[in-house]
């Protein structure tokens, strides 16, 4: 570490881990998920304690995977616990590593992200691809909860992260709305001009493709925005067409 970055940063914002679907989840690749989440962060904690002062603010991402998936109509709020799977865990050690910056006074915010709607990067891409392609369909169900938030509206948790003092603790980074895949599908193709009348694809041909991995896209949680928004954030996308037809005009 360059201890000299540290002395001028009042602020470390810590996004840094291996793909979460990048590979299939082999008990290397798993190791490596968690691994370059909490190794990292013990790395900036022990350079830290090295440097001439410690920041004002540790701002750490997590993620939804804390919840697990399939939570029925009520929403997850941010006072309960990890769920014993292998992504409750991960967030549930990853949000951990961070607790060393609170107990060492520093104040400590965890963002628990949701699926970031950006073209550029993340799942939309890949979504976005068989809908072009007019091949549209749900994957599973289709009533898994898809918990999203546009990356402006991410951008800005973390910003009001950053800069209000008085944000501690875990918040999640969700849009208010809560859209099942069916309905998130449809919405995508419609925004690109694209049919949506696929049969859905069965959740076991997505295991036997994906192995462990296809709960990321055959589960969901409604998950609870209100903890941020009672704190002050105000979305500039609520509504998931809304997001869309911004991110795709672009």
């Amino acid at each position: 570490m360059d201890l000299e970055a540290l002395n001028e940063s009042p602020v470390i914002v810590h996004l840094a881990g291996a793909g979460i679907a990048e590979k299939r989840w082999t008990k290397k690749r798993r190791q490596r998920i968690l691994d370059s989440r909490v190794e990292s962060m013990a790395l900036l904690y022990a350079s830290i304690l090295e440097s001439a002062k410690k920041p004002q603010a540790f701002i750490s991402s997590s993620a939804i995977g804390w919840y697990g998936g399939l939570s029925g109509e009520k929403p997850m709020t941010e006072e309960l616990g990890a769920t014993a799977d292998f992504m409750g865990q991960t967030c549930l050690l990853w949000e951990a590593g961070a607790e060393v910056f609170r107990n060492a006074g520093i104040r400590t915010v965890k963002i628990r992200t949701g699926v970031v709607l950006s073209t550029e990067s993340g799942a939309l891409p890949k979504m976005a691809l068989p809908v072009k392609l007019g091949l549209a369909s749900a994957l599973g169900s289709g009533e898994q909860i898809v918990s999203w938030i546009h990356i402006a509206d991410i951008v800005g948790i973390y910003l009001k992260a950053i800069e209000d003092e008085g944000m501690k603790g875990v918040y999640n980074g969700v849009a208010p709305a809560a859209d099942n895949f069916k309905h998130f599908i449809c919405a995508l193709a419609k925004t690109l001009g694209r049919p949506c009348f696929m049969p859905a694809v069965p959740a076991s041909l997505l295991k036997m493709i994906m192995g462990e991995m296809a709960v990321l896209v055959t589960e969901g949680s409604r998950i609870s925005a209100q903890k941020i928004q009672d704190a002050g954030y105000v979305f500039q996308f609520r509504e998931l067409e809304k997001a869309l037809a911004d991110l795709y005009s672009k």
